[in-house]
């Protein structure tokens, strides 16, 4: 899954870039409102942590944009700004969640994944379907047998958003762009590979190749 991050203080953003890439996400550092509203409407995120606190364009004018041009991007706000009162205002911008400065990392990271998951109808926990589920803290794949594979991050990203899309026809394009960061080499050709180290762990029958299109994660096998 990836994340926008968009948090002026440069040794936060960078802590929390770092943490978050550990926890499995892709993340785009954003230093500014202004970078920050540009990158939310051109680039597919799965979420956005915005700071309130932006310099150039505050990140509560930046929701606003966003939501007045109908981009729905889900959004956690991250701020110093504690009253009760900013937080009402976030909510009627349209945020989604919430989290104040200062905060524990385990938490932002349980709100981010929860926020993601009820956007797509998700129920929260570790992904299962069928005979698949998908330890997201210790980034492992477990069977229905009790085996259990620890994934490389890339493994685990693809194999996330493919439980989290079950039945969808994902093009080789749309999956490097939720997988890797903006300024990564975006060789699509890649995903093959990966998709074929899956198949050797999940089946190949469970992810189906739509020729021309791209694939499908099966979230039931006849």
């Amino acid at each position: 899954m990836r994340i926008l991050l968009a948090e002026d203080d440069a040794a936060l953003g960078a802590q929390l870039q770092l943490a978050m890439k550990k926890a499995g996400f892709s993340v785009d550092l954003s230093p500014d409102g202004v970078d920050a509203e540009a990158l939310g409407d051109i680039e597919p995120y799965d979420l956005i942590i915005l700071d309130l606190g932006l310099p150039k364009k505050s990140g509560l004018d930046v929701l606003k944009s966003w939501r007045a041009r109908g981009n729905q991007v889900p959004v956690v706000i991250l701020t110093g700004r504690g009253s009760w009162q900013e937080k009402v205002e976030g909510f009627k911008a349209g945020a989604d969640d919430y989290v104040g400065k200062p905060f524990q990392l385990d938490e932002l990271l349980a709100r981010v994944n929860a926020v993601i998951k009820r956007s797509l109808g998700v129920t929260t926990g570790n992904l299962t379907l069928g005979n698949l589920t998908l330890d997201e803290d210790k980034q492992q794949l477990i069977l229905s047998n009790g085996k259990q594979f620890p994934l490389t991050g890339t493994e685990f990203r693809l194999l996330r958003y493919f439980m989290l899309h079950p039945g969808q026809v994902l093009s080789k394009s749309k999956l490097t762009e939720h997988v890797y960061e903006y300024d990564e080499d975006k060789d699509s050709n890649v995903i093959e590979v990966y998709v074929n180290r899956l198949r050797q762990l999940v089946g190949a029958e469970r992810i189906k190749t739509r020729r021309g299109q791209g694939y499908v994660f099966e979230s039931t096998l006849p």
